[in-house]
């Protein structure tokens, strides 16, 4: 379950509601917006907290600036990579399972440079729009380490041999190439013109559906033929309970737009 206590801004993470986005904003912008565990813990609670929040329809991620989405673990922190070896679940590893878990769509915002952890970061939203000059990189084997978490999210969007490439060699790719491999969903010179283009064609949407939808397109990402027919065939039936489609139907048959309670 979500904290009930409600998430709040931090000197290296700004959260802020613009409408029915959450834009959650890493505020690190001289260290190229590298993670630290606040800000891994703080991403992860206020992506949980959005799931129960029936006014937010989209939750953008990025980085301050111009120059850096996020250029992964602060490797100026000696625990960079754990506070504490004891513990099983890792900060960076927690966020990404609260996104997996996310019935809300994660959009990334790739304002600048994109490495290391920051591509797990890029590879657990939904969506990704990112600017021209971005840039892609896993360089952990630079320093003797090797992008472990990351291959979770990262392995089913990015054809295996150029991810063995990048993990190997750790060096970077180019914006284009990032939408040649899938991931990203677009790039503009013009970033956030290009973010506000796709969120106004996902929020006038049924909320119902998208949220549902995207429940299940998680769900049957890991079954197998069968299991998924199994599972998708009862869903679609559920589909047709809302409030949302039933409102979407008689818009249909009336030709207009469609007011979405969102149940």
């Amino acid at each position: 379950m979500p904290d009930a206590t409600p998430s709040v801004s931090s000197p290296d993470l700004r959260i802020e509601l613009r409408g029915p986005v959450l834009w959650l904003t890493i505020t690190r912008e001289e260290r190229r917006n590298a993670m630290s565990h606040d800000v891994l813990a703080g991403l992860a609670q206020a992506i949980g907290q959005a799931q129960s929040d029936r006014g937010v329809r989209a939750i953008v991620l990025t980085g301050a600036g111009s120059k850096a989405f996020c250029a992964g673990a602060d490797l100026q922190n000696a625990q960079a990579f754990t506070t504490d070896y004891s513990e099983p679940h890792g900060h960076l590893a927690q966020l990404l399972r609260v996104a997996k878990a996310s019935y809300v769509p994660l959009i990334a915002r790739v304002n600048g440079a994109c490495m290391a952890g920051g591509m797990g970061l890029l590879a657990m939203c939904d969506l990704a729009v990112a600017s021209s000059h971005a840039v892609f990189g896993l360089p952990e084997v630079k320093v003797g380490v090797f992008p472990a978490q990351v291959l979770s999210v990262l392995q089913h969007l990015i054809p295996r041999r150029k991810l063995v490439e990048m993990c190997v060699t750790g060096e970077p790719i180019t914006s284009a190439q990032a939408l040649e491999y899938g991931l990203v969903n677009y790039i503009d010179d013009d970033v956030d013109a290009k973010l506000d283009w796709l969120l106004a064609r996902m929020l006038d949407k049924s909320p119902a559906a998208v949220r549902r939808g995207l429940y299940t397109l998680k769900k049957v990402e890991t079954m197998a033929f069968e299991e998924s027919m199994a599972f998708t065939e009862s869903q679609i039936a559920l589909f047709t309970l809302t409030e949302d489609a039933r409102e979407g139907q008689k818009a249909f048959q009336e030709k207009r737009k469609p007011v979405w309670a969102g149940k």
